[in-house]
């Protein structure tokens, strides 16, 4: 396959973030959590995106997860940054690329669903004023709203904005991006495990992943097999992995893949309100498929 230049590349776990029983960040397990990622072989970490559960931690909070992380690991780390106001999106950039982050991952604006030109002003503003690797996050179950396609490839001609975190399941929509941004410094990124595969196959240059929190050397193993063109290995793998793709979006993420971590004994499935713990029946399911992973060693097929 024919690859862009790219900024990023690879396995980049999507990370949680533990919190005790009173609520407060553990710090400990966070720190001990992304060195075992670091220690697997990834290519970077995200801290506080949507599966860090962003969205009920303060800016302080916020800021403390990033500096842990940053502190914790050599490898990379991405912040992720974004807000539905660009006032304060660009305050909690600022302060996360102080804090050390080598990137910022910036979800669309939500709940208040700018028009393209209001979606591009948002980006823009960011990137002018916070001169670290930005990327852009696509999400629209989420947010609300789809980035168009036009302005994806426009915010990919500015210097820092240098990736597009792709989580919209529209292969065709991902597939036009990765075209118009191909003579770019400039990176697609899978945001759904099931679509990475496919994805990389059309010039997507990794992912940011919530199943490699639990699989990382088996997420890494798939994406440099895809990227160097060994599709028969990238696919059995993907096959082994597919049944916990499913399972860690049974329920609303991060809930799954907390309780997939607790199973693995990487520390309490605790969430804060109003999320909830994994209900009996999908727990049981994700039990048994973290089982059959265990069972076997990556690339072994019996």
């Amino acid at each position: 396959m024919t690859q862009p230049t790219e900024p990023f590349s690879g396995v980049y776990p999507a990370m949680t973030t533990p919190f005790e029983s009173d609520d407060s960040i553990d710090f400990e397990q966070l720190r001990t959590d992304a060195r075992r990622l670091a220690d697997a072989g990834v290519d970077g970490l995200l801290a506080v995106g949507s599966t860090g559960e962003s969205a009920t931690l303060s800016h302080d909070e916020h800021v403390e997860v990033v500096e842990a992380v940053v502190d914790a690991v050599d490898v990379p780390v991405i912040a992720g940054s974004g807000s539905n106001s660009t006032r304060e999106a660009l305050e909690l950039s600022r302060r996360s690329a102080d804090a050390g982050a080598d990137a910022l991952l910036l979800i669309s604006p939500y709940y208040n669903k700018p028009e393209p030109e209001g979606m591009e002003r948002h980006y823009r503003t960011i990137a002018d004023e916070v001169d670290v690797p930005q990327i852009v996050y696509n999400v629209p179950s989420r947010t609300g709203r789809n980035i168009a396609v036009e302005t994806a490839a426009s915010l990919a001609e500015h210097e820092n904005i240098q990736g597009y975190k792709a989580a919209s399941g529209d292969l065709n929509r991902i597939g036009e991006v990765i075209e118009r941004t191909r003579d770019e410094e400039f990176s697609v990124l899978s945001g759904d495990d099931f679509l990475t595969l496919p994805l990389l196959s059309i010039g997507a240059t990794g992912t940011i992943s919530v199943a490699a929190n639990v699989e990382p050397e088996r997420m890494s193993a798939m994406v440099e097999a895809a990227l160097a063109d060994e599709v028969g290995e990238a696919r059995e793998i993907h096959e082994d992995l597919a049944p916990l793709f499913r399972a860690l979006f049974a329920e609303t993420n991060p809930i799954p893949v907390k309780e997939a971590m607790e199973i693995r004994e990487y520390g309490p499935a605790h969430l804060r309100s109003p999320l909830t713990r994994l209900s009996e029946a999908p727990r049981a399911e994700l039990a048994g498929i973290l089982g059959e992973l265990e069972e076997h060693e990556i690339g072994v097929h019996q």
